[in-house]
């Protein structure tokens, strides 16, 4: 059962990786003179060699390597391979847009984000929709085409953030591959990119002859490693819909630092009117996850027993319970060709032996 205090544990380590994620959304003004594709170039290679540590730290690599043994054939490695883009244009994304002015029109993608998602897990796989996210939808709906209407568009990159990150994660659903796995693989594919790019647009020159670059590069590293370290501990302390209700606080983060911060203005981004009903939506799905988890809470007390953790990084003396189907099948082959080539040797004795 989860203790208050566990509960209370993960909420503060939850608020606390939310607003570390947001702090790296203003490293590409600390790291001026890169430019916003720079700067993108150099949190990949920060995050990966970060990523790095932390797997080898908690002893990982085994968990990552027996996934990856469960990808049979052609078509189910271009469908692992194919989402790293996705993901290397939304890091992109994330680390340029406060350089040049987009801060904002990112930050509400964020916004619409969870509620494409649910729309997504709604049309795509058949999940159910409770009152409230229909009318948060139906919300934000209202204030997008309000905008479409008196201003003729929407930010192409408020569209590339809420539109770009569903198929990511429907691709990576489909393969069923877990978090850290596909994290670690995507910056293995994005690692000879960005190597590339830094040499080609000038990175490296420019972060060597830049004295405060030799400490703020390896502190983005620093900042990206406790963000993941912090949500893996939340996500292993919180139930499911308690850690997906505090996942809303990055996009409010990211909008108090686009206007604080960035010093951009409301209207840059949009009408006020599609930013209250984007708002009021958001406030809509806080209450509709807190009901749900309220709710999933008194079923607990009765049945005694918990909701389910979000497992991104079990413990290995549990592992082998909880591998995926794909990782049993892989294991099962193994021994399956172990005997057959045992049975082989055996046959070729034997014909061996009448040949005699």
């Amino acid at each position: 059962m989860l203790t208050t205090n566990q509960t209370s544990q993960g909420t503060i380590t939850a608020v606390a990786a939310n607003f570390l994620y947001s702090l790296l959304f203003l490293f590409g003004l600390l790291l001026q003179p890169l430019s916003g594709t720079q700067v993108a170039s150099w949190r990949v290679l920060t995050m990966f060699f970060s990523l790095v540590l932390l797997v080898s730290v908690l002893k990982q690599w085994q968990h990552i390597f027996d996934y990856l043994k469960t990808l049979k054939n052609a078509r189910e490695w271009f469908l692992f391979i194919l989402p790293t883009p996705i993901l290397g244009a939304q890091i992109w994304i994330f680390m340029w847009a406060p350089v040049n002015g987009l801060g904002l029109e990112v930050t509400l993608g964020y916004f619409l984000y969870p509620m494409i998602m649910i729309v997504v897990g709604r049309f795509f796989y058949n999940e159910d929709m409770s009152l409230l996210q229909w009318a948060a939808i139906v919300c934000a709906g209202l204030g997008i085409a309000y905008d479409i209407f008196e201003y003729g568009a929407i930010s192409w990159a408020t569209l590339f953030v809420c539109l770009g990150y569903p198929p990511y994660y429907l691709l990576r659903r489909k393969l069923a591959v877990p978090p850290i796995t596909g994290l670690i693989s995507d910056l293995v594919l994005l690692l000879p990119v960005v190597l590339v790019a830094l040499y080609m647009n000038g990175g490296f020159e420019v972060a060597i002859t830049n004295h405060k670059l030799w400490y703020l590069l390896p502190l983005l590293g620093i900042i990206s490693t406790a963000a993941m370290s912090l949500t893996m501990v939340a996500s292993q302390k919180l139930p499911v819909s308690l850690f997906g209700t505090l996942c809303y606080l990055e996009p409010i983060f990211l909008f108090i630092f686009s206007i604080a911060i960035l010093d951009r203005n409301l209207h840059d981004g949009g009408s006020m009117l599609m930013y209250s009903m984007i708002f009021i939506a958001l406030l809509i799905m806080i209450a509709d996850s807190a009901l749900g988890y309220m709710a999933r809470k008194r079923e607990d007390r009765l049945h005694g027993y918990n909701e389910p953790q979000v497992g991104s990084f079990p413990p290995r003396r549990r592992l082998k319970n909880r591998r995926i189907k794909g990782v049993l099948i892989a294991h099962r082959f193994r021994q399956i060709k172990k005997y057959q080539q045992k049975i082989d040797k055996m046959t070729r004795k034997i014909e061996a032996l009448h040949l005699d």
